[in-house]
């Protein structure tokens, strides 16, 4: 499946752009790990390392990590930099996509 297939799904994609040497990075995955038990599969999410992933890094701006974006039916919604906890995504992504946040 490529990218771009992945993103056009009616379901809130969440990408999560990171490096394997990234100390922020690293401090996100607990968070996307909550984020995926408390909202199940209201949300998909998905993780995409730059350093293996450079050509779709560049294409899709990606210019520090992590960085956080959010697709739906193949449009960003949203986008960030940096560590969010799980229930600033929660609300993120609730707002953006009009989903129950409630499981």
């Amino acid at each position: 499946m490529t990218f771009e297939e992945i993103i056009s799904s009616p379901t809130p994609v969440l990408v999560d752009f990171y490096a394997t040497w990234c100390g922020p990075c690293k401090a996100m995955m607990p968070a996307l790990d909550t984020l995926k038990k408390n909202m199940g599969d209201q949300v998909r999410i998905i993780k995409i390392d730059v350093d293996k992933n450079i050509d779709l890094a560049v294409a899709q701006k990606v210019m520090g990590v992590p960085t956080l974006a959010l697709f739906q039916n193949g449009r960003e919604l949203w986008r960030e930099s940096g560590v969010m906890t799980a229930p600033a995504l929660q609300t993120v992504i609730s707002e953006k996509c009009r989903v129950n946040s409630e499981k």
